[in-house]
Formats: C-alpha cells, structure tokens, sequence
C-alpha cells in the first residue's frame, strides 16, 4: 500500500473524476508489469494504491517517484513530502499525511526576501500544491524543491511564464484554455499534483494576460509565475 503524497480534495463528481483520471495514471505508469492496483481515499483526502502481484515492489517504487508518499514518521536529515495547507507570517504549513502537520520557518524557505505570503505569490505556489521538505527540529524546504521553484522564476530555458492552479484535472485545465481561446499560446499543461496543474506560456504569452483570460472559466486557485 502506499499513500500518495498529492490529494483529492474535491467532492461529489469532481471527486470521482480525479480518482477515475488517477487510476488511468496510475495504470499507464505499471505498463506491462504483472500486477494489480486499487485505489482508495482517506478521510484526509490522500489517495491509497494497494498494489499485489509478481511485480509489485517494482510498481510501489514506481507511485513513489512519480507521486511521492507521505509516511507516518519522519526521520532528521531525510526528504519527504507534504502538501501546502496554509501560510501566514511565521512560514508555510504543510499537510503530511499520517505524520501530521510540519511547520517551515519562513527563514527556512530559502526562496528570496518577503515575507510567506509575497514569497507564496511570486513562485506561484497555490494550495495543496506537494511540496518537498527535510524533515528535522526546524524543517527547510528540500534543495531539489528550491531549485525547482527558482527554475520556474527564471521562466526554464526559454523564459517562459506560468500560470498555476489547483482543484481541477489535467484534461479539465486543458479544456478550459481551448475554451478561453488561448491554445496556441500555450507550451503544454504539467502536472504538479493530481489536481496541481502549471500551464505553461508561449514566450510571448503574458501570464497574468492569460491568468486573467482563463480565470472566470475555473473555480480554482490561480498564480501567475512572470520570469
């Protein structure tokens, strides 16, 4: 069994939809390997893949990389992950599944000058959205997460901008830039969580333009990351 470190906290339809599009995932990933997989949902909203046949460590390691686990303890010095659940003066927090919340200090953010909610805003970091820590004492944020984040303000390779959101699909975020009219001035749509999406603009694409464009079509959260 493990517990995927991204939620579903969508209801009703919209919950059934995210756990149908999960086990299309989930599915593609094992390929060809010999086994079987059920999905269930916690009551803290952290999806469950139970995994049994001949291949099955292989598919477990497989959920792990792509989706990360959230694990019942944490261990000093080691890389987990965590879901943002809320902000405020004193730094992010972060929801851990079994192991509870953890608290990152905001000067462990190591993401720039500002305070958790300008930083929150400029990297784009909309809620549920996993995130990777080192757990200890006073937890940071991972290396690896860092870079990332520092990544997307320097716009990748090509400068190009984002626009993060969360509470909808892949397929879901995808219909609604074809529907807003903008499918040519976007690169693709990446998945950042199982309902964490970044879509990313065309270099001459303005982020906030199209943020603003898409933004009456979702009930969701929406930041723009500007290069």
């Amino acid at each position: 069994m493990v517990v995927l470190g991204s939620k579903v906290y969508v209801t009703g339809e919209a919950r059934e939809r995210a756990l149908d599009g999960l086990r299309g995932l989930v599915n593609n990933r094992f390929g060809d390997l010999d086994v079987e997989f059920e999905i269930g949902h916690r009551e803290d909203d952290f999806p469950v893949v139970t995994v049994s046949g001949p291949d099955e460590v292989v598919a477990r390691n497989i959920l792990r990389e792509e989706f990360g686990e959230v694990v019942p303890s944490h261990e000093a010095g080691e890389t987990y992950v965590g879901t943002l659940d809320s902000w405020d003066d004193d730094g992010f927090v972060l929801d851990a599944g079994p192991a509870g919340d953890v608290r990152i200090p905001a000067e462990n953010l190591e993401l720039g000058q500002g305070t958790p909610h300008q930083i929150r805003k400029r990297f784009g970091l909309v809620q549920h959205l996993p995130l990777r820590f080192v757990a200890g004492p006073e937890p940071r944020l991972a290396d690896e997460e860092v870079d990332r984040l520092y990544d997307w303000k320097r716009g990748g390779d090509h400068g190009n901008g984002r626009v993060n959101t969360n509470s909808a699909t892949r397929s879901e975020v995808r219909a609604t830039v074809n529907k807003s009219g903008h499918a040519q001035d976007i690169v693709t749509v990446e998945r950042l969580g199982l309902l964490e999406m970044s879509i990313i603009c065309n270099p001459d694409t303005d982020a906030p333009g199209l943020l603003a464009d898409i933004g009456r079509f979702m009930p969701s959260e929406l930041l723009a990351v500007v290069p």
